[in-house]
């Protein structure tokens, strides 16, 4: 069984413009850091990881995703984030997010998408979505459902599915501009908890192009270059 996003890496030519944007824009901690990758918290047990290009798995270009946060966090993010930046919101009834981009070209949506907590000082609950971007739909929704992912959306011209494990949703997009004129992420690596790690990697072993054994679970790439490593649920 698949559960919540673990880590979104992020490719940047630069370590320390970007690093500086999530740090005091977005007041990520950073967790983890070698000469080839600073990895930042952005809530819950989820990280941020900008990662140099200079090997593989690379972190997601262009890639569009959505860090949750409590209710009431939400115009308090918009207030901070306001001043600086030209954000666009959208309204979707049950929550409201808003868009910005990073120096790098992804686009960032915080969404007030958990309970209210009382805050004072915004704050972020994690990854709850992250879009990639597919040359088929359908093969590709085949796979995501192998996995063990749900589709709960599709799109009214066929351009977009989304999928969700419950804590954490993949759009998969044909290649087109969505909303904040975003675009899916390519060659995107994510982190994945999971009941049973090789289990999971099973149920597709005969479309995976690549698989292998990484500590605490095992890392697969899908037909459209994305990574995905499933590891043990803590």
């Amino acid at each position: 069984m698949l559960d919540a996003c673990r880590w979104l890496a992020l490719e940047v030519k630069y370590l320390d413009p970007i690093v500086s944007f999530y740090t005091t824009s977005l007041s990520t901690p950073v967790v983890a850091e070698s000469d080839r990758e600073i990895a930042v918290s952005v809530g819950g047990e989820a990280e941020i990881r900008l990662r140099r290009p200079d090997g593989v798995p690379r972190g997601g270009l262009h890639t569009h995703y959505a860090l949750s946060c409590p209710a009431d966090a939400y115009d308090l993010w918009w207030d901070q984030l306001s001043a600086k930046f030209d954000l666009q919101e959208v309204d979707f009834g049950s929550m409201r997010s808003l868009y910005l981009y990073d120096p790098v070209g992804n686009c960032v949506e915080i969404g007030g998408a958990d309970d209210v907590q009382g805050l004072d000082d915004p704050t972020l609950s994690g990854i709850f979505e992250v879009v990639f971007e597919v040359e088929s739909l359908p093969d590709a929704e085949d796979f995501y459902t192998d996995l063990g992912f749900e589709i709960v959306d599709r799109g009214d011209d066929r351009r977009r599915t989304r999928l969700t494990t419950g804590p954490f949703d993949i759009e998969l997009w044909e290649p087109h501009l969505g909303l904040a004129d975003a675009r899916g992420g390519v060659h995107v690596d994510v982190g994945i908890g999971s009941g049973d790690p090789a289990a999971t990697a099973d149920a597709v072993a005969d479309r995976a192009t690549k698989r292998e054994p990484v500590e605490g679970g095992v890392r697969i790439r899908d037909p459209d270059g994305h990574y995905l490593t499933f590891v043990d649920d803590l």
